[in-house]
């Protein structure tokens, strides 16, 4: 994994962003080794809670928009396909993770940054996490907590000490009784989730696919190289 960096502490699984000079933007790389990650955490019996953060100032800053040129060249369908198989099984994986997953949120969530943290657990925000984008509107940590997308915004000069100390607590609390809980809790959320995936996955099939989408990956492309 190498831009994934994942280390397991009494329990607490801690996965990492680890691309801090883009942002912690993902590519298709990253949407894999995470993938691998939160399956290698769900059947880890020594891993009670899993928290995703990321390195450096941001959480993440969604998708890596530098690989549209490789996206929109060759047989686009194909590609297009490929990719929302990827996506498809990448937001399954936190659909169906079976323990306590948790989002650190320690700056700036842009994009599926911010999709993937209504399906966590516990979402705890840094501050500093100004930028919670959402319907293309730039949200405050303190907005997403009143909305109740965020758990609990701390500061960010003790934001890893106040979320990683409370963490270390959690984790000892009975495990199973834990993983109980959440699977009746998100019974009868599951298969609603899965459809909803699958729903938009398929108008991402149609959008990816449209003159719009590739007219605009390719002025960003082009703007991007003149800088």
């Amino acid at each position: 994994m190498r831009n994934i960096t994942v280390s397991v502490d009494c329990g607490l699984r801690i996965i990492i962003l680890d691309r801090p000079e883009k942002k912690n933007a993902l590519d298709q790389e990253m949407y894999h080794d995470l993938i691998l990650a939160l399956k290698e955490a769900a059947s880890d019996e020594k891993t009670f809670i899993t928290v995703i953060t990321g390195r450096g100032d941001y959480y993440s800053s969604g998708n890596d928009i530098t690989s549209g040129a490789d996206f929109v060249s060759g047989d686009l369908k194909e590609r297009i396909n490929e990719a929302c198989i990827l996506i498809r099984n990448f937001v399954n994986a936190f659909i169906e993770f079976p323990k306590i997953l948790v989002a650190a949120v320690n700056g700036p969530a842009i994009g599926i940054g911010v999709t993937t943290l209504g399906l966590c657990d516990v979402v705890y925000a840094s501050d500093k996490a100004g930028d919670l984008l959402y319907f293309n509107y730039k949200m405050t940590a303190k907005e997403a907590k009143d909305c109740g997308l965020v758990s609990e915004v701390f500061p960010d000069s003790c934001f890893a000490e106040k979320v990683f100390g409370h963490l270390k607590k959690m984790v000892t609390m009975p495990s199973k009784s834990m993983i109980f809980t959440k699977a009746l809790v998100r019974r009868w959320d599951v298969d609603e989730l899965r459809k909803a995936n699958e729903a938009e996955c398929e108008r991402l099939k149609e959008r990816w696919g449209s003159e719009d989408f590739i007219n605009a990956v390719v002025k960003f492309i082009s703007r991007r190289n003149k800088l």
